[in-house]
């Protein structure tokens, strides 16, 4: 019963009780109605109330009323221990968000220490590959200086042979000639040295400039970092997960959510064994559930990226992307599994490859092992891994088997990379089928094996999946 409906009651049973009427009667046996007051024996007036009916009425009103009255104040105790529950959760949540506040901000003091280290290191970085260029400005002056010798030798040279040839000392002139001879193959070889030593000073700056690439990286994602963990129960990848489930409910793979019965492809939160949660595009088909590692389809994504970039994943789920090789392999290790790649031109023709889909950790390089699946497998051959694996490269991690180049420097992005000339799908994108500059030609994504090393693909996409037992 509510108050309004109590104080209601309340104000009914007084106006009732304020209205009952007074009855006067006569007193004495066999009198009849008299017209004046009844008058007691000391001459006052006798006065008689409500009847017992009226009372009981009354009675049972109050005790409704207190009745509502209890059931009102039973309620309001429940409620405030309903609400001195809820304060002392409260003050549970406040206190997890003061200790939370403090771990943030001793990991914010230690991330600025490290990027104040990285800033240090990169300043060394940095140093030393001023006094690298210093170096090999020095040993460039040096070889100038060594030609203009050689020049003035040959030279003097021409000018003893033509005396040589004008006088009758001839062995005098063959002594000469014998060892200005001698002295030229003796300068040839110092300017070959010389030009070696540029070239290994000239490798050893285009490491340092890789190894700063990478520190510079590494400083703005540390320093990113912090901000990053205070967003991460709010943002997962890049995109909200459009399929979620509770968190003791997650797949271990895409296959695992077509097994449950998911039938729509899209963006879907996964946790492989021993691994962290995390975001995948799922590509559903009628046999099996893929898990989509690689796309490229307008060239909207940059993928000259250096190792860690790789290893962990760029890109956006909905558009171009790059899986990471970590999240592969923690997918890929639960069962054997199997990989399908497919390419288009600008012709709109397709082709799908298919290979058996084993990845090693970091330990060994992410290497790669494949084995063709189709009956020729002619397509299949631009990506062979052999028997021990073929290892991941990027530019600042030359793991290629081409022993005197480094594939992803000279081809761009980051791949399992034979002998540089076979495959490359994480090129340089190239918007149209006409040929770029001979630079750029070598850089595009292409598949050599179909439409030759040249032609630059207009979409790849790679997914793989637990074979299915037929």
């Amino acid at each position: 019963m509510t108050p309004v409906k109590m104080l209601l009651l309340v104000a009914i049973l007084v106006h009732v009780g304020s209205s009952f009427p007074l009855e006067r009667k006569p007193v004495g046996a066999g009198a009849g109605p008299a017209e004046g007051p009844d008058v007691g024996p000391a001459g006052r007036e006798k006065v008689q109330f409500a009847s017992w009916d009226d009372v009981n009425v009354l009675a049972h009103g109050l005790l409704q009323l207190g009745h509502g009255l209890k059931d009102h104040v039973d309620k309001t105790k429940g409620q405030m221990r309903d609400i001195a529950a809820k304060l002392k959760s409260f003050n549970g949540t406040v206190a997890e968000l003061g200790k939370l506040t403090r771990r943030l901000g001793e990991e914010g003091d230690a991330l600025r220490e490290r990027a104040k280290q990285m800033a240090r290191r990169e300043e060394r970085v940095l140093n030393a590959s001023a006094d690298l260029q210093a170096l090999a400005q020095h040993v460039r002056a040096e070889g100038d200086g060594v030609r203009d010798r050689v020049g003035s030798l040959e030279r003097k040279m021409d000018i003893l042979l033509r005396g040589a040839s004008a006088t009758d000392d001839s062995n005098h002139s063959t002594s000469d000639v014998n060892t200005l001879q001698w002295m030229l193959e003796t300068q040839s070889k110092r300017i070959d040295d010389l030009v070696e030593r540029i070239r290994q000073q000239q490798d050893k700056l285009d490491k340092q400039n890789m190894r700063l690439q990478a520190l510079q990286t590494e400083v703005k994602q540390r320093r990113l970092k912090s901000v990053v963990m205070r967003r991460a129960e709010e943002v997962s990848m890049d995109e909200p997960v459009e399929h979620a489930l509770p968190p003791n409910e997650l797949a271990s793979d895409c296959h695992e959510l077509f097994l449950r019965g998911e039938k729509q492809s899209g963006l879907y939160t996964i946790q492989p064994q021993n691994a962290k949660p995390f975001d995948v595009f799922c590509e559903i088909t009628s046999e099996r559930g893929w898990t989509v590692i690689q796309k490229r389809e307008d060239g909207s994504l940059d993928f000259n990226k250096l190792w860690s970039d790789y290893k962990n994943g760029f890109g956006s789920l909905r558009g171009e992307f790059w899986l990471g090789l970590e999240k592969m392999v923690s997918i890929s290790k639960q069962a054997p599994h199997a990989l399908q790649i497919e390419l288009s031109d600008w012709r709109g023709e397709t082709q799908t490859l298919s290979y058996t889909f084993q990845l090693d950790g970091e330990e060994n390089s992410y290497a790669l092992h494949l084995q063709p699946t189709t009956p020729n497998g002619h397509l299949e051959s631009a990506l062979m891994t052999g028997a021990q694996g073929l290892p991941f490269s990027t530019a600042d991690r030359d793991h290629d088997l081409k022993e005197d180049s480094n594939c992803a420097l000279q081809l761009s992005g980051g791949w399992w990379f034979g002998s540089c000339g076979h495959s490359n799908l994480n090129g340089r994108y190239q918007s149209g089928p006409t040929l770029a500059q001979r630079h750029h030609r070598k850089q595009v994504v292409f598949w050599k094996t179909w439409h030759g090393r040249y032609y630059p693909l207009k979409t790849t996409t790679m997914k793989i999946a637990p074979v299915v037992k037929s």
